[in-house]
């Protein structure tokens, strides 16, 4: 079986000024290592890494991921 670490890719459209993406560290604690400000408009590509495992994101944004299409809503 192929290692996925690395191979995973998501596309964040900011639908909002302000929305924040946040990645997460993988391994025994899980600690915030890079964030990013998305105004409305413009789009990030993040990849899961042997360093990233999650990626959280805050605000009003669409993301784009190999299952489909999800929109986060703003607070």
């Amino acid at each position: 079986m192929e290692n996925s670490i690395g191979n995973e890719y998501i596309a964040i459209k900011a639908l909002e000024n302000g929305v924040n993406i946040i990645g997460l560290t993988r391994g025994r604690d899980t600690k915030f290592h890079h964030t990013e400000k998305l105004d409305e408009g413009e789009v990030y590509i993040a990849q899961f890494t042997e360093n990233t495992s999650a990626i959280k994101i805050k605000g009003k944004a669409e993301i784009y991921t190999k299952v489909g299409k999800v929109l986060s809503e703003s607070k």
